[in-house]
C-alpha cells in the first residue's frame, strides 16, 4: 500500500481538501487497494475538529465526499507514510524541524502542479469563497499529476 500525508498549518482548509480530492481520484482510478491518503496539519490549533464549512462547501460544491477530523504532523508520520506532501515552504519547513532533517519523502504539493510549479498552495483561510475555489482548482490539478507521478513510480 502506497500512504500518501498531506500536511497544511492547521488541517482544516486545505490539507482536508486534498486529501478528499485524491481518495476521490484514488477510487475512480480502481486504486484504493494500492493506495491511501490521510492529512495532518503542523499546528496543533484545531487537532479534533472537521474542516472549515467553506472547505466542507467547495468540496460539496464539486460533488467531493470530505470526511476528516483534524490531526498534527508529528515525527512518526515519516514511517507510515510514503510522501508526505506540504502545502508550502512554511510548512514544509515545520515538518522538516519536526523531522529532524531533509528526507527524500517531502515534496511540495504545487511540485506536481502543471500551471505553477513549486509555488505555495495560498491559504484561504482569510478570504471569501473565492480563495477556495482557487485552491481547489490548484489542487484538483496537482493531484492528478501527483496521481500520475505515482502510477508511473510505482508501477500501477
Amino acid at each position: 500500500m502506497i500512504k500518501i500525508l498531506f500536511v497544511c498549518l492547521g488541517n482544516i482548509c486545505r490539507s482536508p481538501l486534498a486529501e478528499a480530492i485524491f481518495k476521490q481520484k484514488i477510487t475512480q482510478n480502481g486504486l484504493e487497494s494500492k493506495i491511501s491518503c490521510d492529512s495532518a496539519g503542523t499546528a496543533n490549533y484545531h487537532v479534533g475538529e472537521t474542516p472549515d464549512p467553506r472547505t466542507i462547501d467547495v468540496a460539496a460544491n464539486h460533488d467531493v465526499p470530505i470526511h476528516h477530523f483534524g490531526q498534527q504532523f508529528k515525527k512518526h508520520h515519516e514511517s507510515e507514510f510514503d510522501y508526505l506532501i506540504a502545502m508550502d515552504r512554511s510548512n514544509r519547513m515545520n515538518m522538516i524541524r519536526e523531522l529532524g532533517g531533509e528526507t527524500d519523502s517531502l515534496f511540495q504539493m504545487r511540485d506536481f502542479d502543471v500551471e505553477a510549479k513549486g509555488e505555495d498552495v495560498p491559504d484561504p483561510w482569510y478570504g471569501g469563497m473565492n480563495g477556495f475555489e482557487d485552491v481547489f482548482q490548484i489542487l484538483d490539478r496537482s493531484t492528478d499529476e501527483l496521481l500520475k507521478f505515482i502510477k508511473e513510480k510505482h508501477g500501477l
